[in-house]
């Protein structure tokens, strides 16, 4: 049926929780809209407030599923039971509402707990579903979606999976935007001509990595001297432990930009000399991008540890470094302060790093996924 006062294709995309399931989106997202302008793009999240963070700084309509996360745990299996009809009938009624204005829709699954009801839904209705799997071993929510996917992209090579089409890492163009490194620095109020570290733990921050990096300023002032920082520290640190991190990079000559979070990703990246963080697809996707000399600490609570899975193509050329994040900062000191002392104070190895990392190629996953969906779109129609 055509829809002449109307853009002829919705794209519906499923995924939160975390900013690793809606950044990617917003990666394919630009690359649809930049070949399709009248391309309408809508977002499906998560109720956690940080997903709202995100999206409220974009141009784009989305709502919160119910959805929650599968549990064990009694409480928590009650949670995921009660959530998932609601969230299936939230995403059919959406789909209906697409279908009624654009000639036809697609839903695409980003992965994780909010994908799996939303991809049930769109089963029900009868619209084409395409999972994006970011991970190198694949959640629970992402098997279950492929069972009945129509098409099914992945970012990392997946054991038992051949069939799945590999992409490159998924970037946001708007993250990496090649700025000059010392407008770059600039923009965070930092000396344009001096080297920056950058620490991030993904969109939530990893307090682990907070407390490290205070406990290394106390202890290594000598291998900083001739650095400045931006830290995103996530929102878990109160405002008592922000400014205790503040004031040690503080009280030993350290100029730093410590906020709870970054909205300019792009100027950081393009700041950064050295990056210190967790290891999620995102994470390493845009350390790749740009190139990004990087000491990682996979989130050490995930049974299967499938961040350091993600990270195995820049471990492979040694353009990154893996930690085995211990929590208590003085054991991450004790194992990783000379490390990371040595990458601070030797310029060749972090050279060497970078060269590894240019050697990657170009990280163009979103656009070939954006490319895909749009050929699919035109084959159905033909």
């Amino acid at each position: 049926m055509s829809h002449p006062h109307a853009p002829t294709n919705a794209y519906l995309f499923a995924g939160g929780g975390t900013g690793g399931h809606i950044y990617p989106a917003l990666a394919i997202i630009e690359q649809l809209q930049a070949l399709d302008p009248s391309a309408h793009c809508e977002l499906l999240i998560s109720d956690r407030p940080n997903d709202r963070t995100i999206l409220d700084q974009h141009d784009l309509p989305f709502a919160p599923l119910p959805a929650k996360p599968f549990a064990t745990r009694p409480k928590g299996l009650m949670r995921f039971i009660s959530s998932w009809g609601p969230s299936v009938r939230q995403t059919r009624e959406a789909l209906r509402r697409l279908k009624q204005s654009h000639d036809r829709v697609i839903l695409v699954a980003m992965g994780g707990f909010v994908a799996a009801p939303a991809a049930r839904g769109a089963r029900c209705e009868g619209v084409h579903v395409a999972l994006v799997n970011l991970d190198a071993v694949p959640g629970k929510a992402n098997e279950l979606i492929a069972r009945k996917a129509d098409t099914i992209y992945t970012a990392c090579d997946i054991d038992g999976h051949p069939e799945w089409q590999r992409v490159p890492p998924i970037v946001r163009a708007s993250t990496i935007q090649h700025l000059d490194p010392h407008d770059a620095r600039a923009r965070f109020g930092l000396d344009p001509n001096t080297h920056t570290l950058l620490i991030t733990g993904g969109s939530t921050g990893a307090q682990s990595l907070n407390r490290f990096m205070q406990l290394f300023t106390e202890t290594h002032r000598d291998q900083l001297q001739g650095w400045q920082v931006i830290h995103q520290t996530g929102k878990q640190i109160d405002g008592t432990e922000l400014e205790a991190l503040r004031s040690a990079y503080r009280t030993i000559g350290i100029h730093a930009w410590v906020e709870h979070y970054i909205d300019d990703m792009g100027g950081a990246y393009a700041a950064a000399d050295l990056g210190i963080g967790r290891c999620g697809a995102g994470t390493v996707a845009e350390c790749w991008a740009a190139h990004l000399p990087s000491l990682f600490f996979p989130y050490p609570y995930h049974k299967d540890e499938h961040q350091l899975h993600n990270a195995k193509p820049l471990l492979r050329i040694e353009g990154a470094i893996a930690c085995t994040d211990h929590v208590e900062p003085q054991g991450n000191l004790r194992a990783y302060g000379e490390i990371l002392a040595d990458l601070l104070t030797n310029p060749d190895r972090r050279d060497r790093m970078r060269a590894a990392l240019e050697s990657l190629g170009q990280p163009d996953g979103a656009s070939r996924i954006a490319q895909a969906l749009v050929n699919a779109e035109s084959s159905s129609r033909t």
